[in-house]
């Protein structure tokens, strides 16, 4: 038994759970966050299935799973709290290691597999207007005492809306992309990598944070700088957009990931085609983009109510 009161994981399923994590990993290109989260969620499903059954599953005993199996797994999950969203994700995570575990091991797990996941209303994401991104970009550069700060705070953020980057590939660049030209080469999640236009204000931003930074720019060194000079962190620029918001009366929603999310809407708004703004933000699946046209519609909707309200 482990401390926690479960079985402890076979060796055999252990050995099992590890190489489908490398496959997916290497074949894949998960990042090492998404493959701590399916190591996760697999090992919160095996240690239910040992509770379930008495004894510790091992890649063998997986045969003999069926729905009401699988079915009993959600209905714990949700007793410990797990809202529809969470577990979706984590029974996506597990049917994947099924597939990948009944073809290595060569039995038939389609019974256990059409068990349905929750359905729940995917969360639409929170933009800015343009007006308010602009508001909080000229605050943040007026929100600090250090002028060389707020340069490259503004820079940064500057980076997020106009080019759509994560929050982590702007911090990521080092002094060798320097300076931009007309594209940078962006490499994101799992790997992939993308070509992002850069619009000339947003070099322009970077070139004046640069021009006051009191650190050289090295190749081999971050671009954006803490004020001790080592790589700058995502929660000092959270911070400072944090300041600039609270400064404007913005809503709790506009985070730099925020502005990432209205590059996407203003661009959609604008006429741009998802298959476009897929390439430029770096998403893998379609369906990810498209939540942005709910975003679109959800406005469109406010406009109309606003214009002909019900008597």
């Amino acid at each position: 038994m482990t401390g926690s009161g479960q079985l402890a994981l076979a060796p055999a399923m252990s050995d099992a759970l590890a190489r489908w994590l490398d496959t997916e990993s290497a074949t894949r290109g998960r990042s090492a966050h998404t493959i701590n989260a399916y190591r996760t969620d697999l090992l919160a499903f095996l240690g239910f299935l040992g509770a379930h059954h008495g004894e510790a599953a091992t890649p063998k005993s997986l045969a003999s799973l069926r729905q009401a199996d699988m079915r009993a797994f959600a209905a714990s999950e949700r007793a410990r709290g797990y809202g529809a969203r969470s577990l979706a994700r984590r029974q996506s995570a597990v049917r994947s290691f099924l597939r990948w575990i009944s073809d290595r091991e060569g039995f038939d797990l389609s019974a256990a597999l059409s068990s349905r996941s929750p359905k729940y209303a995917r969360s639409l994401p929170r933009p800015l207007s343009p007006e308010q991104a602009q508001d909080a970009l000229d605050m943040v550069a007026v929100g600090h005492d250090t002028p060389w700060v707020a340069a490259r705070d503004t820079a940064v953020m500057t980076l997020l809306w106009g080019c759509g980057l994560r929050i982590s590939e702007a911090l990521g660049l080092d002094g060798r992309e320097w300076p931009f030209r007309d594209a940078l080469t962006i490499t994101g999640k799992g790997g992939k990598e993308r070509r992002v236009p850069v619009l000339p204000v947003a070099s322009d931003t970077v070139a004046e944070y640069l021009r006051l930074c009191p650190w050289r720019l090295a190749p081999d060194e971050p671009l954006f700088r803490g004020v001790r000079g080592g790589r700058l962190g995502p929660d000092v620029v959270a911070a400072s957009l944090r300041r600039a918001r609270a400064a404007l009366g913005l809503p709790p929603t506009a985070t730099p990931h925020a502005l990432r999310h209205s590059f996407a809407t203003h661009l959609l708004a604008a006429g741009g085609d998802l298959r476009s703004i897929q390439e430029l933000l770096g998403h893998a699946n379609l369906s990810t983009t498209q939540v942005y046209t709910g975003v679109d519609d959800a406005r469109l909707m406010a406009v109309y109510h606003s214009a002909h309200p019900r008597k």
